[in-house]
């Protein structure tokens, strides 16, 4: 199927129209945003239904008995409902509505404080962004658990084989993201989880990145724990889920301390409230939920193995296209990968590809993309990253791809 045909098959012009920001021009020249795994772009149903809060029921929820407080519940329940359904939790409690994914990491990292003791084990693989590596980090310097790296090879791929050496009876927890962001690998997380509970350890899968291009099943995957951002799946920034296991949900002690979390308060004793209110102190991003509810509506109408489907065109299509030049060397290139191509010219820094780039008009990442030890790996000091959506185009890579062409002839 040519790239013309795909386009049109897609209906990618249509659903173009439904974001205000691809009509605009930087430096001169047409927006083109590959900057997609930083942040997704932001649809006018999702935009109309921030306005249409603030404009008609803007009230805070759980607690009022006026109809302005009572519409806001039930438009911010519906949201965890829509976010249950998407990832097919069991229970709607299993959803902790949080500030993004770095919150429901470290709410986890947190609470098992508690569990772990000194000399117990806890892994986390070579390709995760720093926020899978820092609240780890902190929590085994607390409880003197040791903390210990699944490996990866060449290709940006985990070493399998190494992890099955890793785990054992002293693993108790694992981290590792479903999706890398510095590289597009999709890792076995299902494979990991199977080895880890027979051995007796919980996971926690990092979705930051699959998010927007993989309808995760947490029940298929039999995760422990799965976090995402709204913000990158097309909804607002400052708002994301943490989908808990009711078992460990009630195991581990609330993050936080304020209003909401609470059952019954005096001062000589607290008593928490049940489950989802019992992680979510204080009044919560009402608006950012109910947005992110809108965000999955959307995304769920045009379809996700569709989305799946046409992203994979793009990525193919502009993989192609890049390795045509001289001294291209591209940095993950996993059997199974999304949209998400890292790379480097021999000889030129990524940051000045980067800038000469956004004076066409053409947003991408430069940098270690907060994924230092990825970069360590590879011997390199950061990489330029172009990350694709689904309402990018061929014509857009082919855009992209000339301006790398005239990055490289200005920088040499």
């Amino acid at each position: 199927m040519d790239q013309q045909t795909q386009a049109t098959k897609f209906e990618v012009e249509k659903i173009r129209r439904d974001f205000p920001i691809l009509n605009r021009k930087v430096n001169g020249y047409p927006l083109v945003y590959f900057d997609n795994a930083a942040t997704s772009q932001t649809p006018r149903q999702v935009i109309d239904t921030i306005v249409d809060y603030y404009s008609n029921y803007n009230a805070n929820i759980h607690r009022g008995v006026h109809a302005l407080s009572q519409e806001a519940t039930d438009k911010y329940e519906q949201a965890r409902q829509k976010v249950q359904k998407h990832f097919n939790a069991v229970k709607s409690y299993e959803i902790i509505f949080t500030s993004g994914t770095t919150h429901g990491i470290n709410l986890v990292a947190s609470g098992f404080a508690a569990e772990l003791q000194k000399g117990d084990e806890i892994l986390v693989s070579a390709m995760e962004h720093h926020s899978n590596i820092v609240p780890w980090q902190m929590l085994a310097q607390k409880t003197g658990a040791i903390l210990k790296v699944i490996p990866m090879d060449e290709k940006g791929e985990l070493i399998f084989s190494e992890f099955e050496k890793l785990v054992s009876s002293k693993t108790k927890l694992i981290f590792v993201n479903h999706v890398s962001n510095a590289l597009g690998t999709v890792n076995p997380v299902k494979e990991i989880i199977s080895l880890a509970h027979e051995n007796g350890a919980a996971v926690l899968v990092d979705g930051a990145q699959a998010a927007p291009h993989i309808k995760a099943d947490v029940q298929d995957l039999d995760a422990d724990f799965y976090v995402a951002s709204a913000h990158k799946m097309c909804g607002p920034t400052g708002v994301g889920m943490l989908y808990g296991k009711e078992k460990w949900l009630n195991k581990l002690p609330p993050y936080q301390g304020g209003g909401e979390m609470i059952a019954t308060v005096t001062f000589e004793k607290t008593t928490y409230a049940d489950l989802p209110h019992k992680f979510e102190a204080g009044t919560p991003n009402i608006c950012g939920g109910i947005a992110f509810g809108a965000a999955i509506d959307y995304m769920e109408k045009i379809g996700f193995d569709t989305i799946a489907a046409y992203e994979h065109e793009l990525l193919e299509y502009a993989t192609i296209k890049l390795k045509e030049i001289d001294g291209m060397k591209i940095y993950g290139e996993a059997a199974e990968k999304t949209a998400v191509i890292s790379f480097n010219i021999e000889g030129l820094h990524p940051y000045d590809i980067g800038t000469l780039l956004d004076k066409m008009g053409i947003a991408v990442r430069t940098g270690h993309h907060c994924a230092q030890p990825v970069m360590d790996f590879f011997k390199i000091p950061g990489t330029v990253r172009a990350s694709f959506a689904f309402y990018n185009t061929f014509e857009e890579i082919d855009r992209f791809v000339e301006g790398v062409k005239k990055a490289k002839m200005m920088l040499q």
